[in-house]
């Protein structure tokens, strides 16, 4: 009887051991995946606000493409050090519109991982107008 209580209880042996060096990697991979999608999740929205200002810069009546490059770079250094790597800006401006578009990748969290970030804003170019009513 004393042998076989001590074959059930001493059969388990190091299971727990086991588990941990299972589930510790994956809990691990579970945690940087969250993570990397934070920093690409940030990322995005660097761009998107670096794309916001140029847009804002470039759309005003005397506005140029130049500012918007200039209002939009200003704004990636300040803010894309960390997140966004490589960031590209482009500024387009025709005689009604102006658009903006911002690509780069985030930073990885997980080796190998190439997470691509695009941002996009468009708008209509301020430009005056005279009122051509004629007063009465």
């Amino acid at each position: 009887m004393r042998a076989r209580l001590r074959q059930a209880v001493g059969g388990d042996r190091g299971e727990i051991t086991v588990e941990l060096v299972i589930a510790t990697p994956l809990l691990l991979l579970a945690l940087l995946a969250i993570i990397q999608f934070a920093v690409w999740s940030h990322a995005t929205h660097v761009a998107q606000a670096a794309a916001s200002e140029a847009l804002a810069a470039a759309r005003t009546q005397y506005g140029t493409t130049g500012t918007g490059l200039a209002v939009g770079r200003r704004l990636l250094e300040d803010l894309a050090a960390g997140p966004l790597r490589n960031p590209a800006l482009e500024v387009s401006r025709g005689a009604d519109t102006v658009s903006v578009s911002v690509r780069g990748e985030a930073a990885a969290v997980l080796p190998g991982m190439h997470l691509h970030v695009h941002a996009e804003a468009s708008g209509e170019a301020e430009r005056f107008v005279p009122n051509t009513a004629s007063a009465p």
